[in-house]
């Protein structure tokens, strides 16, 4: 591609490695594409107050300079000091979701004013809690998830059963929103206009450049409309089948190789040097 504007990566298992650490080659690349002119940002399934301390956290020199959350309907513009909200659940469509899913067993969270406020405590929950850095608060029954409009609820379940609940998901489409797997163990539901792509499109508008300046890096099906759309999409070696078959290329190596660093040194940094 020519002229590269910005690089954006989905965090688990694409930018980080498996301890969600940002490996030597990728921070450096990263860098030094940043001293070069390219913005860089991040796209993930979590909210922004989470994802903008990442940046001190991994040793970036410089602050993300967009930072997509919640899938898509938290996005935060740097440059121009701006954040944004966009579509989100509807009430009586979070109760309806909690319906849906009942044939399964599930742990089923949402966030909520800077908690994770889910239907119960175990071991997969603690991890998420620790990883988010929040503290975990118990509903006292399903109301609780739908007080108010939220920009998704998930549902935590046991590898063995995804693909059972892809299928049927695939099954019972709704037309106010969809399902979507973010890990193999976690579904989760948001607006059907919400996904990661539609932030991507939203930051080239407001920052006056194109989507084909744009390299997106991701390994799994919420990351399949930004890879599509972007000038330049691509797929960790170590990502799901489906979000392969949308990339315009695979990365050589896996997120716990510097993946994207070798990939982005490969085929942008060289080539500037």
């Amino acid at each position: 591609m020519k002229d590269l504007k910005l690089v954006i990566c989905d965090i688990d298992s694409t930018l980080v490695d498996s301890k969600r650490n940002l490996m030597p080659t990728t921070r450096e690349t990263i860098e030094k594409l940043h001293e070069n002119g390219v913005y860089f940002g991040i796209a993930s399934g979590r909210p922004l107050d989470e994802l903008q301390r990442y940046a001190k956290i991994w040793g970036l020199s410089f602050e993300f300079d967009f930072v997509i959350g919640m899938n898509g309907s938290e996005l935060w513009d740097n440059i121009h000091q701006k954040e944004y909200s966009y579509f989100k659940l509807k009430k009586e469509w979070i109760k309806e979701i909690i319906e849906f899913m009942r044939p399964f067993k599930s742990n089923y969270f949402i966030y909520y004013h800077g908690k994770l406020l889910a239907k119960g405590i175990d071991d997969m929950m603690i991890k998420s809690a620790h990883t988010s850095d929040k503290e975990i608060v118990v509903a006292k029954s399903d109301a609780d998830f739908y007080q108010e409009e939220n920009a998704k609820i998930m549902f935590r379940v046991t590898e063995d059963i995804m693909p059972e609940i892809e299928a049927y998901v695939e099954a019972h489409p709704n037309e106010n929103y969809n399902g979507f797997k973010t890990q193999t163990t976690l579904m989760e539901f948001a607006d059907k206009r919400i996904n990661k792509s539609y932030a991507l499109k939203k930051i080239c508008e407001m920052n006056d450049f194109e989507l084909e300046n744009v390299a997106a890096f991701g390994d799994t099906t919420n990351d399949n409309e930004m890879l599509e759309v972007s000038g330049l999409g691509v797929c960790m070696i170590n990502g799901s089948d489906d979000t392969k078959a949308v990339a315009d290329d695979i990365t050589l190596k896996s997120n716990n190789e510097d993946g994207v660093g070798d990939y982005l040194r490969t085929h942008f940094l060289d080539k500037l040097q």
